[in-house]
């Protein structure tokens, strides 16, 4: 990769590695559909993953108490301590695993933090595996950085679950990490102890992005950390505690690693905002009883839509496991999922992510996000059945 030639992107040359940085679909079909709003049209939002409901009470009052209490400084490049003890303290509770806090990098949400897991671990021209499907910014952070991304296709008959049969045939000296997301945005896949073990026996570091843990339909969830210690975990509080705009996230990375990912923090992001990670630590001691019952309506969403999209005729062959998103499969209806989505929500009034946002291997299909409430949920079916009978 010659990251000094310029390449052209969206019409304009841009020199270096920021030319192969893509748009984010999920963001522009959401752009398009306020200007559409702002003349009056009525649409349903199903495109990105917004939990619905407000950040709860006990969060927004400790960010409150701490500005009044004037937290408002610079904090440890890392975190404050006391967020460090109680991000470990969750993980070695909830997971069963042992970490201390001097492996916690507390980030201005978890994208900070994906950075700083795949600098830390690549160099110019070395390679991470991850599935396609994959979330649309991996590979653009990937390739940002001067490294590669290697994809490995994964099923719809399997559920989108990336196996480690099929990781273990692309392995090669290139290879220094393996990129894994359960549950997974856009597929829903989760991995269970059989996948997680199996990638962690490979042999290359494992970059696990957990940060829908807590919304997962079949077993508990688990941790890469469970498995293997030569990991890098991303995790946040924007889906699980329903913080999406407040941009708080965390890496554990093994100790080997975490000062030069603090010498990285130091210098491109400084420290998270100081009273954002007080609110971070009113989140961590929400009972496990409150965050059950939020995320439980999620399964009745689920559970209607999948039933819904199969009697449209574009249901996935299996139902999701976990976070909080459906691939429809259109394929009978169109090969270009960017351009169909423009028109599903043009002539539908219903914003969904196109599939070719995340990766070759999810074109033909749409995500619908089922984050929203049932009456979006119902209503977003209501116009896509009306929708596809008359195409």
């Amino acid at each position: 990769m010659n990251i000094k030639r310029p390449v052209t992107f969206d019409g304009m040359d841009i020199p270096g590695r920021i030319g192969l940085v893509k748009p984010f679909l999920a963001m522009e079909i959401l752009e398009k559909a306020q200007q559409l709003e702002a003349t009056g049209r009525s649409i349903v939002h199903m495109e990105v993953g917004e939990p619905g409901g407000e950040t709860p009470a006990a969060i927004k009052d400790a960010a409150v108490e701490a500005i009044r209490n004037n937290d408002t400084g610079y904090t440890h490049s890392l975190g404050k301590p006391e967020l460090r003890e109680a991000i470990a303290d969750y993980y070695n509770r909830t997971y069963r695993v042992s970490i201390v806090p001097e492996q916690v990098i507390v980030t201005s949400g978890s994208s900070p933090a994906m950075l700083l897991a795949f600098s830390a671990l690549l160099d110019h021209g070395d390679r991470i595996i991850m599935a396609d499907p994959y979330y649309a910014c991996y590979p653009n952070f990937v390739n940002y950085i001067g490294a590669e991304p290697l994809t490995v296709p994964v099923r719809e008959e399997d559920a989108f679950r990336l196996q480690p049969g099929e990781v273990k045939k692309r392995l090669d000296p290139s290879v220094k990490g393996i990129l894994v997301n359960s549950p997974a945005n856009p597929t829903g896949a989760v991995l269970g102890e059989r996948e997680l073990k199996g990638l962690a026996e490979l042999g290359p570091y494992i970059v696990s992005d957990e940060v829908y843990h807590g919304i997962n339909y079949t077993e508990r969830d688990r941790s890469i950390l469970e498995f293997t210690d030569r990991a890098l975990v991303i995790n946040g509080f924007s889906k699980r505690n329903i913080m999406t705009g407040w941009r708080l996230g965390y890496l554990i990375a093994p100790l080997t690693l975490v000062r030069n990912i603090q010498k990285l923090q130091q210098n491109l992001f400084i420290c998270a905002c100081a009273f954002i990670q007080a609110a971070g630590l009113a989140a961590l001691r929400e009972s496990p009883s409150v965050l059950e019952k939020r995320f439980g309506s999620y399964n009745e969403r689920r559970l209607y839509l999948y039933n819904a999209l199969q009697e449209i005729g574009i249901a996935p062959a299996k139902p999701p496991d976990g976070a909080f998103y459906m691939m429809a499969n259109v394929k009978a209806y169109t090969g270009d999922s960017y351009a169909f989505a423009i028109r599903v929500l043009e002539e539908a009034g219903v914003a969904v992510t196109p599939g070719i946002d995340f990766g070759p291997g999810a074109e033909g299909y749409i995500r619908l996000s089922y984050a929203c409430s049932m009456e979006t949920v119902t209503e977003a079916v209501r116009r896509l059945g009306h929708f596809f009978k008359n195409l």
